[in-house]
């Protein structure tokens, strides 16, 4: 191989290099508490806040006489149970209420109020794993069977959005309503509503 070729070579070898480096994925980590948003979507940052902001609200009461502390007078200071129900995501975006769900949760057991006990599917895994160990665990190991903490008050929510849009600009509107539920008596114990507004500006052109 003469020394013109040797040369053309090495170039093009140091160019597919170059090219490739340019071309590769980049990725910078970042603390999970940053806000960052994108898209305008439905992201862990509204999950995070709605949840904190609804924990909150179900507890504020000017009166002093809100639902937990009505139940824990008429019970000698015990705290309420409960458990968190259905979410439902009436929005035109895919949510992941699961993880919704699971901050509402923390917000709620953060706030040394209440109790949160397990929703229908975790309590199935957690009753076999019961059941199995009444016949394998050690006597003094086994956890006791008809031991469990019922829930006095179920939540249940909507997500709801609308969305107004007009060439690259467009308006996001999500609504958050939730209701707290007497399991004993089916009343309404507390209602709340959060609303976030977002404005997405996008560029009509791109390179």
């Amino acid at each position: 191989m003469n020394t013109f070729a040797r040369g053309l070579r090495a170039a093009l070898a140091t160019g597919a290099i170059l090219v490739s480096g340019g071309c590769a994925t980049q990725v910078t980590r970042i603390s999970p508490d940053q806000q960052i948003d994108l898209s305008g979507r439905w992201n862990d940052v509204d999950s995070r806040q709605v949840a904190d902001a609804m924990v909150r609200q179900s507890f504020a009461d000017q009166f002093g006489s809100g639902w937990a502390v009505q139940y824990m007078q008429a019970h000698g200071g015990r705290k309420p149970t409960l458990i968190v129900g259905s979410i439902r995501n009436r929005s035109m975006e895919h949510i992941p209420v699961e993880t919704f769900v699971r901050d509402i949760e923390r917000a709620y057991l953060g706030s040394g109020q209440v109790q949160v006990v397990a929703s229908a599917e975790e309590r199935q895994e957690v009753r076999e794993e019961r059941a199995d160990q009444q016949e394998n665990a050690a006597a003094d190991t086994r956890a006791r069977m008809a031991r469990e903490r019922g829930a006095q008050y179920m939540l249940q929510g909507d997500i709801s959005q609308i969305t107004d849009r007009e060439g690259g600009r467009r308006v996001v509107y999500y609504q958050v309503d939730m209701t707290l539920v007497d399991l004993e008596t089916n009343a309404k114990s507390w209602t709340g509503q959060h609303r976030i507004k977002k404005i997405v500006e996008q560029p009509r052109f791109r390179l």
